[in-house]
């Protein structure tokens, strides 16, 4: 696979790689759907909410994932996709060796830091990650442990300096339903 000039088959050539690198896995959901759907949901929101056009900051939305959960390479990354996806990617990209609560904070820590496009990318996939909860909990996750991860995203959202207005409201806006979604939830343990 080599760069493109065409923006499309730039973006479509990212979007092949990464489900290919995301094939066998499946997101945490009870509907278990595909995992390649998330960050071309990622993608997606960023094109029609945020109205992002920069066809690197697409390209990193649906290759967010590909370090952290799959055995991608920033170097491969960067050969494939140049040293500016390498770096969006990298922004967004959590040192899963860390323990989870580290992880978390350092996401709140770095969020004041992010470039536009990083910042972009990552409003957008806590757009999703909420959505998905408000959908469909992970399974096996408790109500408080969905209403913490709720707090957590709006804390990263919130500790950010660089402003996406549309990615932001639509962020407000996704955060009432899923709580909406997990009152319910809860109600009907009750």
């Amino acid at each position: 696979m080599t760069q493109q000039t065409n923006p499309l088959t730039a973006l479509l050539q990212a979007l092949r790689f990464a489900a290919d690198k995301h094939r066998d896995q499946r997101r945490k959901g009870a509907a278990a759907s595909p995992y390649i759907n998330h960050p071309i949901e990622v993608a997606t929101v960023l094109a029609e909410i945020g109205g992002i056009k920069d066809i690197d900051v697409l390209r990193a939305a649906v290759l967010h994932d590909t370090i952290e959960d799959t055995d991608t390479t920033g170097a491969e990354l960067e050969s494939l996709f140049g040293a500016r996806v390498r770096s969006l990617v990298e922004e967004v990209t959590d040192d899963k060796k860390l323990p989870k609560a580290v992880r978390k904070q350092l996401q709140i820590d770095h969020a004041p830091h992010m470039t536009s496009g990083g910042t972009a990318v990552k409003f957008a996939d806590k757009i999703c990650n909420v959505a998905d909860i408000g959908d469909s909990a992970p399974k096996g996750w408790t109500i408080e442990r969905q209403l913490v991860y709720l707090d957590w995203a709006i804390a990263v959202v919130d500790a950010s300096t660089e402003r996406h207005e549309a990615l932001e409201r639509e962020f407000a806006r996704v955060v009432k339903v899923a709580r909406a979604a997990v009152q319910k939830r809860a109600e009907e343990q009750d």
